[in-house]
């Protein structure tokens, strides 16, 4: 198995209930010398293609909706990476993307609210109608797979920082990609703000519980973790949900 994982990690913002927060955002490309899939391409699209070089990206996943996971994302599909074969393509289909861009459709509200807000700041109209118009290319479900260089990312929905957050589980490489649902030593939030958090702490329940304890967790901000880890801390955290509650 040559598939292996790298890490970019940039800085930007990100724009929740019209707050604009600083945000430290984890992209991950998973894949071996030829092939891989992007995961939350977030800020700086020439540091993440960098690290891509001349490989194909063959898919964009983005675990939620928030600008920072969509800010780049069709920049990185686009991009003439690789030596990608057309001939299944529609060249017609101005709206597709050279790698297909993935989100799941509960998150497609936050996707529109964005482009929508870059197409009111667009001069020239047939561009912002463009942007107006963009959908993503694959609607993740529940128990989906991806397959790249021989492994398997699973899709998990996991609800709360979000309605439509997702994470991805490989079995082969040990690893779950958690997003902004569950960081290292807490749930994923941006700027200490959670959105459902007794739903989110619920999806983190069911996700970690039967995985292995040893796993790795790399999440959408900060340092990677475990199961083990996350799974010891996982109760006392509904003293968070109760707070958010009286919030």
């Amino acid at each position: 198995m040559d598939a292996r994982i790298e890490q970019v990690t940039t800085s930007g913002k990100c724009t929740l209930d019209d707050t604009e927060y600083d945000v430290e955002s984890n992209t991950y490309i998973v894949g071996d010398d030829e092939e891989v899939i992007v995961i939350d391409p977030a800020h700086d699209a020439e540091a993440i293609l960098k690290a891509v070089g001349d490989r194909e990206v063959m898919a964009v996943i983005c675990t939620d909706g928030h600008d920072a996971h969509l800010n780049v994302a069709i920049e990185v599909a686009e991009a003439e990476t690789g030596d990608a074969d057309d001939d299944e393509g529609d060249d017609d289909d101005e709206d597709g993307f050279a790698a297909p861009i993935a989100l799941h459709r509960a998150d497609r509200l936050l996707w529109r609210e964005y482009f929508g807000r870059l197409a009111r700041d667009e001069e020239d109209e047939e561009d912002a109608k463009a942007l107006r118009s963009l959908e993503p290319d694959i609607y993740l479900e529940d128990g989906g797979v991806f397959e790249i260089a021989d492994v398997q990312l699973e899709v998990h929905h996991t609800p709360g920082h979000t309605p439509g957050s997702v994470s991805l589980y490989c079995e082969q490489l040990d690893v779950l990609f958690t997003g902004d649902t569950l960081h290292r030593g807490r749930p994923g939030s941006i700027g200490g703000v959670f959105n459902d958090l007794r739903r989110q702490l619920n999806s983190i329940g069911s996700l970690i519980t039967p995985l292995p304890k040893d796993t790795r967790v790399l999440p959408g901000q900060g340092d990677e973790t475990t199961v083990a880890d996350e799974d010891a801390r996982w109760e006392s955290w509904g003293a968070l949900a109760r707070e958010s509650d009286e919030d």
